[in-house]
């Protein structure tokens, strides 16, 4: 099968890239090849690659930024989609698009499923809902994946950023009243991969979700329980810290320009009924990762605090 994959070069797409091409023949093109920001352009490009499944894990991302430069984050997020959901219709070749937490409220303390009501807090979260809607409007085989909090041992992210800052100040100030689930690259792929290997009609695999589902890792924290996790796995594997705690602190002393939502804890259910998977804890996942992280950086556990 030829895949197009976008985003090969993000913490998702990159975590894909060797899975997939390990069974098939995967288009993995620089954002220059196929710019999601000139959503025009996208259509004759498909044309000539003439993929078998498109996979578009790759977005605008910029959550604050987001919020002044709304037209850019709309192209991206949601006309490139639409764009290549068009196409894929016309020519009868499934989809898959990642979507988030985002296009949700955050109200509540109950999990969010994927049937339930929508209501983004920021231009982010309408620009991926505008994306999501527009896959799944356009009449082909599809299926949305929204997920949460997603990290890897590469590229720029929440992990990374504790590392580093642990690393140079004596204390860390985390907001402790956002929850959410960790989830891994690494998960995300794995799982979707799993999902692809369910069958050859993708069109009906993909059906068995309704076209939607909710993938994290299992279980959940707040930014202040996953930065203390980091934390005490950096010490734990030996490595030096200069940081001696992690305080927890409220949304309101860390404002921000866009609203994040409270609750972005999802729902697991339609993903273990569809498919019969259930994603690891995001602990045992935070465990792999902070591992691959030190061998990124030429470190191992054992050595880390020599």
């Amino acid at each position: 099968m030829r895949i197009l994959l976008t985003g090969a070069a993000g913490q998702v797409g990159g975590a894909l890239l060797p899975l997939l091409r390990d069974q098939h023949t995967v288009i993995a093109l620089a954002r220059h090849e196929f710019d999601l920001s000139k959503p025009e352009s996208l259509a004759g490009k498909l044309e000539a690659l003439k993929p078998d499944l498109i996979i578009n894990p790759a977005a605008y991302t910029a959550v604050d930024k987001a919020e002044d430069e709304l037209a850019l984050a709309f192209l991206v997020n949601g006309d490139a989609p639409a764009a290549l959901a068009r196409w894929a219709a016309a020519h009868d070749v499934p989809m898959v698009h990642f979507s988030t937490d985002y296009v949700f409220d955050g109200s509540g303390r109950n999990l969010w499923r994927e049937d339930d009501p929508t209501g983004p807090l920021s231009a982010y979260g309408r620009s991926k809902l505008a994306g999501e809607s527009a896959v799944r409007s356009a009449g082909g085989a599809h299926l949305v994946v929204r997920t949460a909090w997603v990290y890897a041992a590469q590229g720029a992210n929440f992990m990374r950023t504790m590392i580093r800052l642990a690393s140079e100040r004596d204390s860390l100030r985390v907001v402790s009243d956002q929850w959410g689930t960790p989830t891994t690259a690494r998960t995300i792929a794995s799982v979707l991969v799993e999902i692809l290997g369910r069958g050859a009609d993708l069109s009906d695999v993909f059906a068995r979700a309704n076209g939607l589902i909710h993938l994290t890792n299992s279980g959940s924290t707040s930014w202040h329980g996953f930065a203390s996790a980091i934390v005490e796995g950096l010490r734990s594997r030996g490595v030096p810290l200069k940081a001696t705690e992690v305080l927890p602190i409220a949304t309101k002393d860390y404002p921000t320009k866009a609203t994040r939502p409270a609750n972005s804890r999802l729902d697991l259910t339609r993903l273990k009924e569809a498919y019969g998977l259930v994603p690891p804890a995001w602990e045992r996942a935070l465990a792999e990762e902070l591992d691959a992280y030190l061998e990124t950086v030429g470190a191992t556990p054992s050595a880390a605090g020599a």
